[in-house]
């Protein structure tokens, strides 16, 4: 039984309703909560420059900033909560 045009856009319009569900089931918490200016620019930078070039340039930015930083003595076990140390 081939679907009808109607029967075809249901379809669509469940399956696209199911997809929403799943990518819903978690959420997402940022690793780091950027300023709404910081996210503006880093939103302009990506329409101007493309999303992979911009995530390519962020990575290296923050990957250097990381590296200045003594973390060898730190150990992370299993999934940190947001938050967590942000006082020391």
């Amino acid at each position: 039984m081939k679907a009808t045009d109607v029967e075809q856009k249901r379809f669509d319009k469940a399956l696209d309703e199911i997809i929403d569900l799943f990518n819903n089931i978690e959420n997402d918490i940022p690793i780091i909560n950027y300023s709404d200016d910081v996210i503006e620019n880093i939103d302009k930078a990506k329409k101007k420059y493309g999303k992979d070039v911009m995530n390519e340039r962020i990575n290296n930015v923050v990957g250097e900033m990381l590296s200045w930083l003594d973390l060898d003595d730190v150990e992370l076990d299993g999934e940190e909560t947001e938050g967590e140390n942000e006082d020391e």
